[in-house]
């Protein structure tokens, strides 16, 4: 009976992680608030059996969509979801699973995971299996000529997503690995992430007093040196998206790509904040990949194309951010909230993929074992619409940024909202309950539990409650 009931604690405490310190927000945003309750609720019905799904009408088969919402913000809302869901995609903690060419993404969200939580067991264990994953991809998906990463673009499984050099018109398939030369193509997105990857290797390997540091930090400048040589354009200060296997460079703006190129440091600070406010947007929100194949329009645009995927812009948002580039941050906060809530358009539900011109849910055009391309459906509760948002709440107005030993809290409130307050967010062994006041970025005071504080930060080592007040000016 002692097991039994055990065991019934450790599911509930995984499979319904909502009735446990669920977070509570106030603000005189009504929206705002709606959308944060909103994406809180899709995040907590897409557990299942402890695992994260992808969304309503997905599993959680997908090794980059439990990366990617672990690091938006489940291992900070919902730690052991996300720990749980971060193991379900490896094979025997061993390795990092499933589709092979974006998968060390895994990476980055692991050692995000240490940062919000301060577990070493967890960091020693995802070392190792994210250290063996490197090993197996260095050999099998390196190419030793251009010092690039191959395969498709990051989560872009889509052949809709494709220029006509990588797209065979007479394979009926969806799949992008099923067009003949895809598997050797070599994409931005896909090549910032392995550079993170490097990166994060060696932080973890810091942390862990290994010795490999320095190689990994060798490997991550080399892969920098060869992504700027060929993927970057100097005198335009833009990026290209890929190089198809014949060797012809796409110049198409690769949104994704973009950001995780600027939040990883691939380019430095004037560079990242020329590329951002250059950016090609539309009426909702950065476009996926702009402008349109030739295969496509504004009628029937590609699926992986001119579409606005939320998860995208919640990276794009936080790049602008990092530039300090308030205006485009807070056009894809407000972009997104319209988004999941208008009538019209997601009618309070964070859809999978919108219109860019119309903001309709619209699952775009693609091939699906058909001579002509269909038009999909843009499905319901899609996980990462919703954490891209809460992405841009945490990340974005409350200005946290997690290192190895700290909390960083650095906020930014824009005009349309005069105050934010965020109870029960759980940091290690601490609870955070946070209000913002005023607007903009500079920090006039800074008081943890009625005490005014130099820095603007909580330590990794705080216990109990930590009751903070941040006054903007």
């Amino acid at each position: 009976m002692r097991n039994i009931l055990s065991a019934l604690v450790l599911f509930i405490t995984i499979a319904a992680p909502l009735k446990l310190n669920a977070q509570k927000i106030s603000s005189g945003n009504a929206a705002l608030v709606d959308a944060f309750n909103l994406a809180l609720n899709t995040i907590d019905i897409n557990v299942r059996r402890g695992v994260l799904a992808a969304g309503g009408d997905y599993g959680g088969e997908w090794t980059r969509d439990i990366a990617i919402n672990s690091w938006n913000c489940a291992s900070l809302l919902r730690p052991r979801v996300a720990e749980n869901s971060l193991w379900s995609v490896t094979v025997k903690k061993d390795s990092i699973g499933h589709q092979y060419w974006d998968k060390i993404i895994w990476t980055l969200a692991a050692l995000n995971h240490y940062k919000v939580t301060g577990d070493q067991l967890f960091l020693k264990e995802a070392y190792r299996c994210a250290g063996n994953t490197m090993k197996e991809l260095e050999q099998s998906a390196y190419d030793h000529a251009y010092g690039l990463f191959t395969g498709p673009s990051v989560f872009n499984d889509g052949i809709a997503g494709y220029p006509g050099s990588v797209y065979d018109s007479l394979n009926n398939s969806s799949f992008v690995l099923d067009h003949k030369g895809s598997k050797t193509i070599r994409c931005l997105s896909t090549n910032a992430v392995y550079f993170g990857a490097y990166k994060a290797l060696s932080e973890m390997s810091g942390l862990l007093k290994d010795g490999q540091e320095n190689t990994y930090d060798q490997k991550a400048l080399a892969l920098k040196t060869q992504v700027l040589k060929y993927l970057y354009n100097a005198q335009e200060n833009k990026f290209y998206y890929l190089i198809d296997s014949q060797g012809n460079v796409d110049r198409s703006q690769e949104a994704l790509g973009i950001s995780l190129a600027v939040l990883s440091g691939i380019v430095d600070t004037q560079q990242a904040a020329g590329m951002i406010k250059a950016a090609t947007t539309s009426a909702h929100g950065i476009p996926s990949i702009s402008p349109a194949f030739a295969r496509y329009d504004a009628k029937k645009p590609g699926r992986h194309n001119v579409v606005i995927w939320p998860m995208v812009n919640g990276f794009f948002a936080d790049a602008a951010l990092t530039t300090k580039n308030y205006d485009i941050f807070t056009a894809e906060l407000n972009n997104l909230i319209h988004l999941a809530l208008d009538e019209d358009k997601g009618n309070y539900n964070f859809r999978e993929i919108y219109n860019a011109d119309s903001g309709v849910p619209d699952g775009g055009w693609q091939r699906r074992k058909t001579e002509k391309d269909i038009h999909w459906t843009s499905f319901k509760n899609q996980t990462w619409s919703a954490t891209a948002y809460l992405r841009m709440v945490f990340n974005g107005l409350l200005g946290f940024k997690f290192t190895k030993d700290d909390l960083y809290i650095r906020p930014y409130l824009p005009d349309s909202i005069h105050s934010l307050s965020i109870t029960s967010i759980p940091y290690r062994k601490a609870m955070i309950n946070i209000t913002v006041k005023g607007k903009g970025s500079h920090v006039s005071s800074f008081t943890i539990n009625g005490v005014k504080q130099k820095d603007l930060k909580i330590r990794g080592t705080a216990t109990g409650d930590q009751n903070i007040v941040v006054n903007l000016d």
